[in-house]
């Protein structure tokens, strides 16, 4: 079952996630959410950092791998929650096809997206337009993607993204001609078909 909202305040988002997890039996449906949340850092379980400098943007911990991350207006969010053994895969598998989503969804807009071995995502010209942090309980996934369409990238210089110093941000407003419209509900569609067609 596929759930589009148009803007979702991340703690209810997390809320809502921690629910259904909790609640599923063998037989229900899996669910993928596409959404935008407000602006908002979010602290995953290896995270010790705050932010680089006070900030007005709420700061969420979560129980999702990784470490601290942006969200806001202009980017894509999916959130997956799959019984991963219904695809026979594990998170290793769900990281890789959601990593590949994106960058055959790049390769449309004509834009090479790639993989790093030392940190997940999805990378342009070295720098991250797509990130990923997951969490796996009773074998159902939740938590996801977020894929920088067109937003505002400041927020991501008050901390070192998804821990490390120094790492640059990209979107794809950035990436193709200005001529190119970023329609979020036109690339969710997109990212989706792409998912979709790997698990």
């Amino acid at each position: 079952m596929v759930r589009e909202f148009d803007v979702l305040p991340y703690q209810r988002a997390y809320d809502a996630m921690v629910e259904v997890v909790a609640a599923r039996e063998a037989a229900t449906d899996d669910q993928i959410w596409l959404l935008e949340h407000p602006a908002v850092y979010t602290q995953g379980t290896s995270c010790t950092e705050q932010t680089l400098a006070p900030t007005d943007i709420p700061i969420v911990k979560t129980d999702r791998g990784g470490q601290i991350t942006y969200h806001g207006p202009g980017q894509l969010v999916m959130y997956p929650m799959l019984h991963l053994k219904r695809y026979g895969i594990g998170v290793k598998g769900l990281v890789a096809n959601l990593e590949q989503a994106v960058i055959n969804l790049l390769r449309e807009l004509n834009i090479y997206g790639k993989r790093r071995q030392d940190a997940p995502g999805v990378y342009v010209a070295g720098a991250k337009i797509a990130a990923l942090g997951l969490r796996i309980r009773r074998g159902i996934s939740y938590h996801g993607l977020s894929l920088n369409l067109d937003m505002d990238l400041t927020p991501f210089a008050n901390i070192d993204p998804c821990g490390y110093q120094g790492l640059q941000v990209t979107q794809i407003k950035d990436c193709v001609e200005p001529s190119v419209e970023i329609e979020r509900p036109v690339i969710q569609q997109r990212l989706l078909h792409h998912f979709l067609a790997l698990i």
